[in-house]
C-alpha cells in the first residue's frame, strides 16, 4: 500500500500540469476577454477608453501574446507559488483565495461531517428494518432531498426562517460580526449560522448516501457469513455493526473523490442566494468577467481536490476492507 501510495503521489505533478492546460483552454474557450468584458461594461455606464488605452492594457496583462505563450507564463508562476494578480481586483489572487479558504474549508468540513451523521444512521436504519413505517418515511424524504435544488431548499428556508421567526440566515455571521475580529462571541455566532447552509449543501448528498447505504446494507445482510454468525448465537446489533456495514462503507468512501471538491465549491448558485463568503461566488464573479487567472487559480485547487480526495478514498477502502487493498 506504501508502494502505490508513493506512486500516485509521484503522478500527481503530471496530473496537475494536464488539468493546468485543459482548464486554461476552457477558461480561454469564450470569446473575447476581461478587457472585452471591461470595455462594455464601461460602455453600458457611459464611459469609454480609447483604442490605444486598450492596446497598451492587453500589451500590459499579456493579452495580447498567443494562448500557449499566456499558459506557459501562468505555469512558470504557479511552479514559483504565484498564483499571478486579478485583472478585475488588482490585488494577487493568492491573496483573494487566502481571504476566502478559512471559511471554505469550515463550511466544507462541517457539511461532509452533517452529511455522514446523517446519512449513515438513516441509512442502517433502514436496511435493518426494510418495508417499516420507518423505512418508507426515509425513504420518501431521501426522494425528495434528490429531487429538490439545493437553490430552491435554500430560499424556503430563508423565507420560512424570516416570515415566521423573523431572522435572517443570510451569511455566515450577524451583521455585527462580518467584520469583526475572531473571539469567541464571533465563533459562537458562526456556530449559530453555519448549520443551514451546510445542511442545505449537503441535503443531496445525504440523500444520495443514505440510499447507497441501505442498498449494500442489505445486500450484505443476506450473505452467508451473516447467517452463520446468526446460527452461532452472534448478538444483532453487534454483527451488524461490526462485518456488514464496514463492507457496505465501501461505495460511500469511494464518492470522497467527487464529493469534496463539491463541497468546498459550496454550490455556486446556493453561496450565491445565501450570500456565503466562500470561495463560489469568486469563481462565478472571475468567469463572469473572465479573470483567467483568478478563475484558473480556483480551478486548480478544486482539481487538486479532486485528486487528493481519490487517493484519500483509495487509502480508506484499504484500511476498512482488505479484500481491495493492493497487493506486491
Amino acid at each position: 500500500m506504501t508502494r502505490y501510495i508513493l506512486q500516485r503521489l509521484a503522478l500527481l505533478p503530471l496530473l496537475m500540469v494536464i488539468y493546468s492546460f485543459v482548464i486554461f483552454v476552457i477558461i480561454q474557450a469564450p470569446p473575447g476577454d476581461f478587457l472585452t468584458a471591461y470595455v462594455a461594461t464601461l460602455s453600458s455606464s457611459g464611459s469609454s477608453i480609447s483604442a490605444e488605452q486598450i492596446a497598451a492594457l492587453r500589451a500590459q496583462y499579456g493579452l495580447d501574446q498567443p494562448m500557449i505563450v499566456q499558459y506557459w507564463l501562468w505555469v512558470q508562476h504557479l511552479v514559483h507559488g504565484d498564483f499571478g494578480l486579478s485583472l478585475e481586483y488588482q490585488r494577487p489572487n493568492a491573496e483573494l483565495i487566502g481571504e476566502q479558504i478559512g471559511l471554505t474549508l469550515a463550511l466544507a468540513l462541517f457539511s461532509f461531517v452533517l452529511t455522514w451523521a446523517i446519512a449513515v444512521p438513516a441509512g442502517i436504519y433502514s436496511a435493518t428494518h426494510p418495508r417499516s413505517l420507518g423505512d418508507h418515511v426515509l425513504t420518501v424524504i431521501n426522494y425528495i432531498g434528490v429531487a429538490t435544488p439545493n437553490f430552491m431548499l435554500a430560499l424556503i428556508l430563508m423565507w420560512v426562517a424570516f416570515a415566521y421567526f423573523d431572522i435572517s440566515v443570510t451569511g455566515l455571521f450577524s451583521p455585527e460580526y462580518v467584520d469583526a475580529p475572531w473571539s469567541l462571541a464571533r465563533v459562537w455566532d458562526l456556530l449559530g449560522h453555519i448549520w443551514l447552509p451546510a445542511l442545505v449543501l449537503g441535503i443531496a448528498g445525504t440523500a444520495r448516501l443514505s440510499r447507497i447505504m441501505r442498498a449494500n446494507l442489505l445486500d450484505e445482510l443476506n450473505k452467508p457469513y451473516v447467517v452463520t454468525a446468526r446460527a452461532k448465537g452472534m448478538r444483532e446489533w453487534r454483527l451488524v455493526l461490526r462485518y456488514p456495514v464496514r463492507l457496505a462503507f465501501n461505495p460511500l468512501v469511494s464518492t470522497i473523490g467527487w464529493y469534496l471538491p463539491m463541497l468546498f465549491s459550496g454550490s455556486l448558485i446556493v453561496a450565491t442566494v445565501m450570500n456565503l463568503p466562500n470561495i463560489g461566488p469568486l469563481l462565478l464573479r472571475a468567469l463572469v468577467n473572465q479573470d483567467m487567472y483568478l478563475a484558473g487559480g480556483i480551478l486548480l485547487i478544486y482539481s487538486f481536490l479532486t485528486i487528493l480526495g481519490t487517493l484519500l478514498s483509495d487509502i480508506a477502502l484499504a484500511l476498512i476492507d482488505p479484500r481491495v487493498r493492493v497487493e506486491r
